[in-house]
């Protein structure tokens, strides 16, 4: 079903034999998560103003998407807007999430817990809505949108709380899509972030953004 989906896993390209002493070693996912790993360095703990975002951004764009690098991560619940799949945790310095998002569905508006996140489209089509946050105490009036964009496969976007609040969703009414997203520090797993009312303006606090372990089985399954 996945791959009928998805068209995965993608096929190797075929043509006449070559000098694999002179074929350049690709950029993979591991090779991504390493150099994440080395830039934030070994000791715990981390606060946003230490780390260079634009930094990551340029990691998070030199990947190129290869579902053989990710379909191990990769879990779909088909009864949730979408499913935070975990990737790794870099000793409470990052979260690197493979996120699974169903046709049509989306995230609620929110914040980021004075992180930063990176948001990396690894298959189909994600629309992100950019809002101004609201007023200090004013919860009766709408969110302003500040802007809207679609990404495709492989495009990066970069989201802060200096930013604004956004919205994450599917446009596609049939196609799941994928997307890889680097938060740091991992403020919303490890303290909750807030969601928002629209309408209102009005914040409810979310106590812990909770990501499904690679290890865990799904229901059903032995």
């Amino acid at each position: 079903m996945l791959a009928s989906v998805l068209q995965l896993p993608l096929p190797l390209p075929q043509g006449p034999p070559c000098d694999r002493r002179f074929v350049p070693v690709a950029y993979d996912l591991p090779a991504l998560v390493q150099d994440i790993k080395s830039y934030l360095g070994d000791s715990a703990g981390i606060d946003s103003s230490e780390v260079d975002h634009e930094y990551l951004i340029g990691l998070a764009r030199k990947y190129i998407s290869n579902p053989n690098d990710w379909l191990r991560f990769f879990y779909n619940d088909p009864s949730k807007n979408y499913t935070r799949n975990a990737i790794e945790n870099i000793n409470r310095k990052a979260n690197i999430l493979l996120l699974v998002w169903n046709p049509g569905k989306g995230s609620p508006i929110h914040d980021h817990a004075n992180a930063h996140c990176i948001m990396k489209v690894l298959a189909g089509e994600l629309t992100e809505t950019v809002y101004h946050p609201p007023n200090v105490n004013d919860e009766s009036s709408p969110l302003t949108l500040k802007h809207q964009k679609r990404y495709q496969a492989d495009q990066v976007t970069y989201i802060s709380d200096a930013i604004g609040l956004h919205r994450v969703h599917n446009p596609s009414p049939n196609q799941v899509a994928v997307s890889l997203h680097i938060y740091t520090p991992p403020n919303a797993a490890d303290d909750g972030y807030h969601i928002f009312d629209g309408a209102t303006g009005k914040a409810s606090f979310v106590s812990q953004a909770r990501a499904r372990s690679n290890t865990e089985k799904p229901a059903g399954h032995a």
